[in-house]
């Protein structure tokens, strides 16, 4: 089971302190650092100093660090249109030297599209865009140098282009998510690597790969050549006081962190995501949701990650 650091800076931070955080995720030894790409925060936080755009702080990020895996859980297919995206990461995976990760969604938060002028259409809509953009990004990628690359959808049209630049990985890893019955295992089976289950109870999960092995199956392809994971909020302490505390940081209540989280002590939190192994995961992305407090993930590092 590899450990990921997972953020939301669009509830309030600076690139900066993004940058404090994956550096800390490097030193104390977990596996990547992925940010969430929205531009509105949620909640009753001000979200102060703003929001960020993802692929611009991650390309910061790969400069200023040299071993950490880097990426998104998710990018909106709303957000950007497929040929720039597929630059974007390609670049951001060459300046990190080949350890970026491109997590891919329909886009669900209707508020931060009105906010900023972003189209939002319906969802069937978004399940469309989405499919031709996962052909289109990988596509681009997979073509070989000196050859073109064309494609014909209903939203959208390449005609010739040079699918430049080459990211430095052969094809930077592909991640879909959510529980959706129908269309995302389809999807996942298809274009994705890892396919990751957020903040769901082990029921739903285990429920969610399921489908997503038999989507693999109908379509020919070998479930172990699929990543399964999971992302859950945490928030560890080495006492009662101690987790207390770092709930009412992040304004939430224990019991309720308890029940839909990793929350507890260290012995809790690795018995919580035991039970994550046993249903397949392989990754836990830990959304740690206090930024400032570099303390817990040095606890998390230091208990939790060495019994992984």
């Amino acid at each position: 089971m590899l450990l990921r650091i997972f953020t939301e800076p669009q509830q309030g931070a600076s690139y900066d302190t993004l940058l404090r955080v994956a550096q800390a995720t490097e030193e104390y030894g977990f596996d990547a650092f992925f940010r969430s790409d929205h531009y509105l925060r949620m909640g009753d936080v001000s979200g102060l100093p703003g929001p960020s755009d993802a692929w611009i702080t991650l390309a910061g990020l790969a400069r200023e660090t040299r071993r950490i895996r880097l990426g998104t859980l998710v990018t909106a297919a709303t957000f950007r249109s497929p040929g720039p995206l597929a630059i974007s990461v390609a670049n951001v995976d060459q300046m990190s030297g080949g350890r970026v990760e491109l997590g891919l969604g329909t886009g669900w938060f209707e508020e931060e599209h009105t906010a900023y002028g972003i189209p939002f259409p319906s969802l069937g809509e978004r399940f469309d865009r989405l499919e031709e953009q996962l052909q289109i990004v990988t596509g681009l990628w997979e073509t070989p140098t000196g050859k073109s690359f064309s494609f014909r959808g209903e939203y959208y049209r390449l005609e010739d282009s040079p699918a430049l630049p080459k990211p430095a990985q052969p094809r930077p890893p592909v991640i879909i998510g959510g529980v959706g019955a129908k269309r995302t295992p389809r999807l996942a089976a298809r274009y994705a690597d890892e396919y990751n289950v957020p903040f769901n109870g082990l029921r739903d999960t285990k429920a969610a790969y399921e489908r997503v092995r038999a989507a693999c199956e109908q379509g020919g392809r070998s479930c172990q050549s699929m990543t399964f994971s999971a992302a859950q909020v945490v928030c560890c302490g080495r006492d009662d006081a101690e987790i207390a505390r770092r709930a009412e940081a992040i304004g939430r209540k224990v019991d309720e962190l308890r029940q839909n989280g990793l929350a507890g002590t260290p012995a809790e939190v690795v018995e919580k995501i035991g039970r994550f192994r046993e249903i397949g995961a392989q990754r836990m992305y830990l959304q740690v949701l206090d930024l400032d407090d570099l303390d817990h993930l040095e606890l998390i590092a230091s208990e939790v990650l060495p019994q992984m």
